[in-house]
């Protein structure tokens, strides 16, 4: 059923050819809301965009992409895909309707991370730079005449972060070094740029990201870091607490320590990218506190 789906988008995408909005703006497509947020500012009044995944609690991993997704994308003048495995079915799209013009940003190969790697880098301070850069050096290909017009989109951008990379740098000044623990992988690379020591088994993580049982051995480990203090603070996903995660959860209330909660997309979806991760990096640092 699942392939008969996506043949029936790919269809759609057979017919349909790249170019600009109709009121002139590029079209822009992200495969997910939080880079979708970061374009459209960078974008201003020159772009159009649309973001495929921007329901929270919906599953980049496992969406299954609509006759409306697939016009969307066939008629995008920049495609800003994740990629690093997290979105396949965002890549088939394009593949199904190889059009010249059309520029693709796929984050995991601008930053050099590789299927198998991390796929969360919108949680990774330094990648998110670099796709800020990315995207607006795309946009100056695509339509040179506006460069100084992007520049100042960025700049604009950057003042709107000012918030962001303060309390990244407060947490890192203050709490680096400090243990903590989390449910999945979705924390590691903030956990990185807050300079924070994640103790949590890479296996554990991982498997409770990829929807797997964690090994007993982990598990084991993950039960001893909570009820023997050896954390601050345990990080779970409010959008994938499996009846594991909220029983280390609820073990970790009742040893005093302290719980914040992460979401993999923007909460509420309407949500500007910076203003999503300044309420989490305010909540992480009153926890530390």
């Amino acid at each position: 059923m699942r392939r008969l789906a996506l043949l029936l988008v790919l269809s759609v995408v057979a017919g349909c050819t790249a170019q600009a909005a109709d009121d002139g703006r590029l079209h822009v497509v992200a495969a997910e809301s939080f880079w979708g947020s970061l374009a459209a500012q960078l974008g201003g009044d020159r772009v159009r965009v649309t973001s495929i995944v921007h329901t929270p609690g919906a599953d980049p991993h496992d969406y299954e992409p609509t006759p409306a997704d697939a016009r969307a994308m066939a008629t995008a003048k920049l495609a800003v895909v994740n990629g690093v495995g997290y979105d396949p079915w965002a890549q088939k799209l394009i593949d199904a309707n190889p059009v010249g013009g059309r520029l693709v940003l796929n984050v995991g190969d601008l930053v050099g991370v590789a299927n198998g790697g991390n796929p969360h880098r919108w949680y990774s301070p330094a990648d998110v730079q670099r796709v800020i850069d990315g995207i607006t050096a795309s946009y100056k290909r695509l339509a040179p005449g506006d460069a100084r017009y992007f520049d100042s989109q960025r700049a604009v951008v950057e003042s709107r972060l000012g918030g962001y990379r303060s309390l990244i740098a407060s947490i890192r000044a203050r709490d680096g070094g400090v243990p903590v623990g989390a449910s999945e992988s979705v924390f590691e690379p903030l956990a990185a740029g807050l300079g924070l020591r994640l103790v949590t088994p890479p296996g554990f993580m991982n498997a409770v990201s990829e929807g797997a049982d964690p090994s007993a051995s982990d598990r084991t480990t993950v039960d001893r870091q909570i009820s023997s203090g050896q954390i601050r603070l345990w990080v779970y996903n409010s959008q994938n607490a499996t009846p594991d995660v909220k029983r280390l959860t609820d073990e970790a209330r009742s040893a005093g320590i302290a719980v914040v909660t992460v979401s993999e997309t923007p909460e509420p979806a309407s949500a500007s990218f910076q203003d999503w991760q300044v309420r989490q990096l305010r909540r992480i640092e009153r926890a530390l506190g």
